[in-house]
């Protein structure tokens, strides 16, 4: 089955930009990504990749809506697994971190995604081997991390006893 998802970019030139300016790469990246859902974010270059004034920290950059893609999808399948399992997840909670360097054909990428989620049950918790199965299935099922040529690591924390 083949799907398609689209979204709106939109970026322009500020009038007050001089064409030199912007020959030598002084304007700003800062543009907005509309979904169709109706939500349109702020978005930027990363000031990691280029500095401020031109680029925007409040906005969201290219490498962190990857990351967080990738975050969002495993816990999307997660919380289906673990319904499926009969399973009560009360709360999700992952800080992901993605990793840029050297890629395999020298060019830069994002080599690493790190996800670190925590995840509190209602009633009866998964034992950690069920746990880390939940998460290796939700992995598995990731169309994002599927898509990624670099690695995506998953670090769940240690299973906490709710007593319930």
């Amino acid at each position: 089955m083949t799907t398609t998802h689209n979204a709106v970019i939109d970026w322009s030139l500020d009038d007050a930009v001089a064409d030199a300016d912007y020959l030598a790469g002084r304007y700003s990246r800062a543009h907005t990504i509309a979904f169709d859902g109706g939500l349109t974010v702020p978005a930027s270059a990363s000031p990691q990749v280029v500095r401020t004034p031109w680029s925007k920290e409040d906005a969201a950059d290219p490498e962190e809506l990857l990351v967080a893609s990738a975050s969002s999808c495993h816990m999307l399948w997660f919380l289906d697994f673990a319904k499926h399992a009969g399973l009560v997840v009360r709360r999700y909670h992952d800080e992901p971190l993605g990793t840029m360097g050297p890629m395999d054909d020298g060019s830069i990428g994002v080599v690493r995604v790190t996800l670190r989620p925590t995840v509190a049950f209602g009633g009866t918790a998964p034992t950690s081997e069920a746990l880390d199965d939940l998460h290796h299935k939700a992995h598995r099922a990731c169309n994002i991390a599927n898509s990624l040529r670099g690695e995506v690591v998953v670090e769940p924390a240690p299973l906490v006893p709710t007593g319930g």
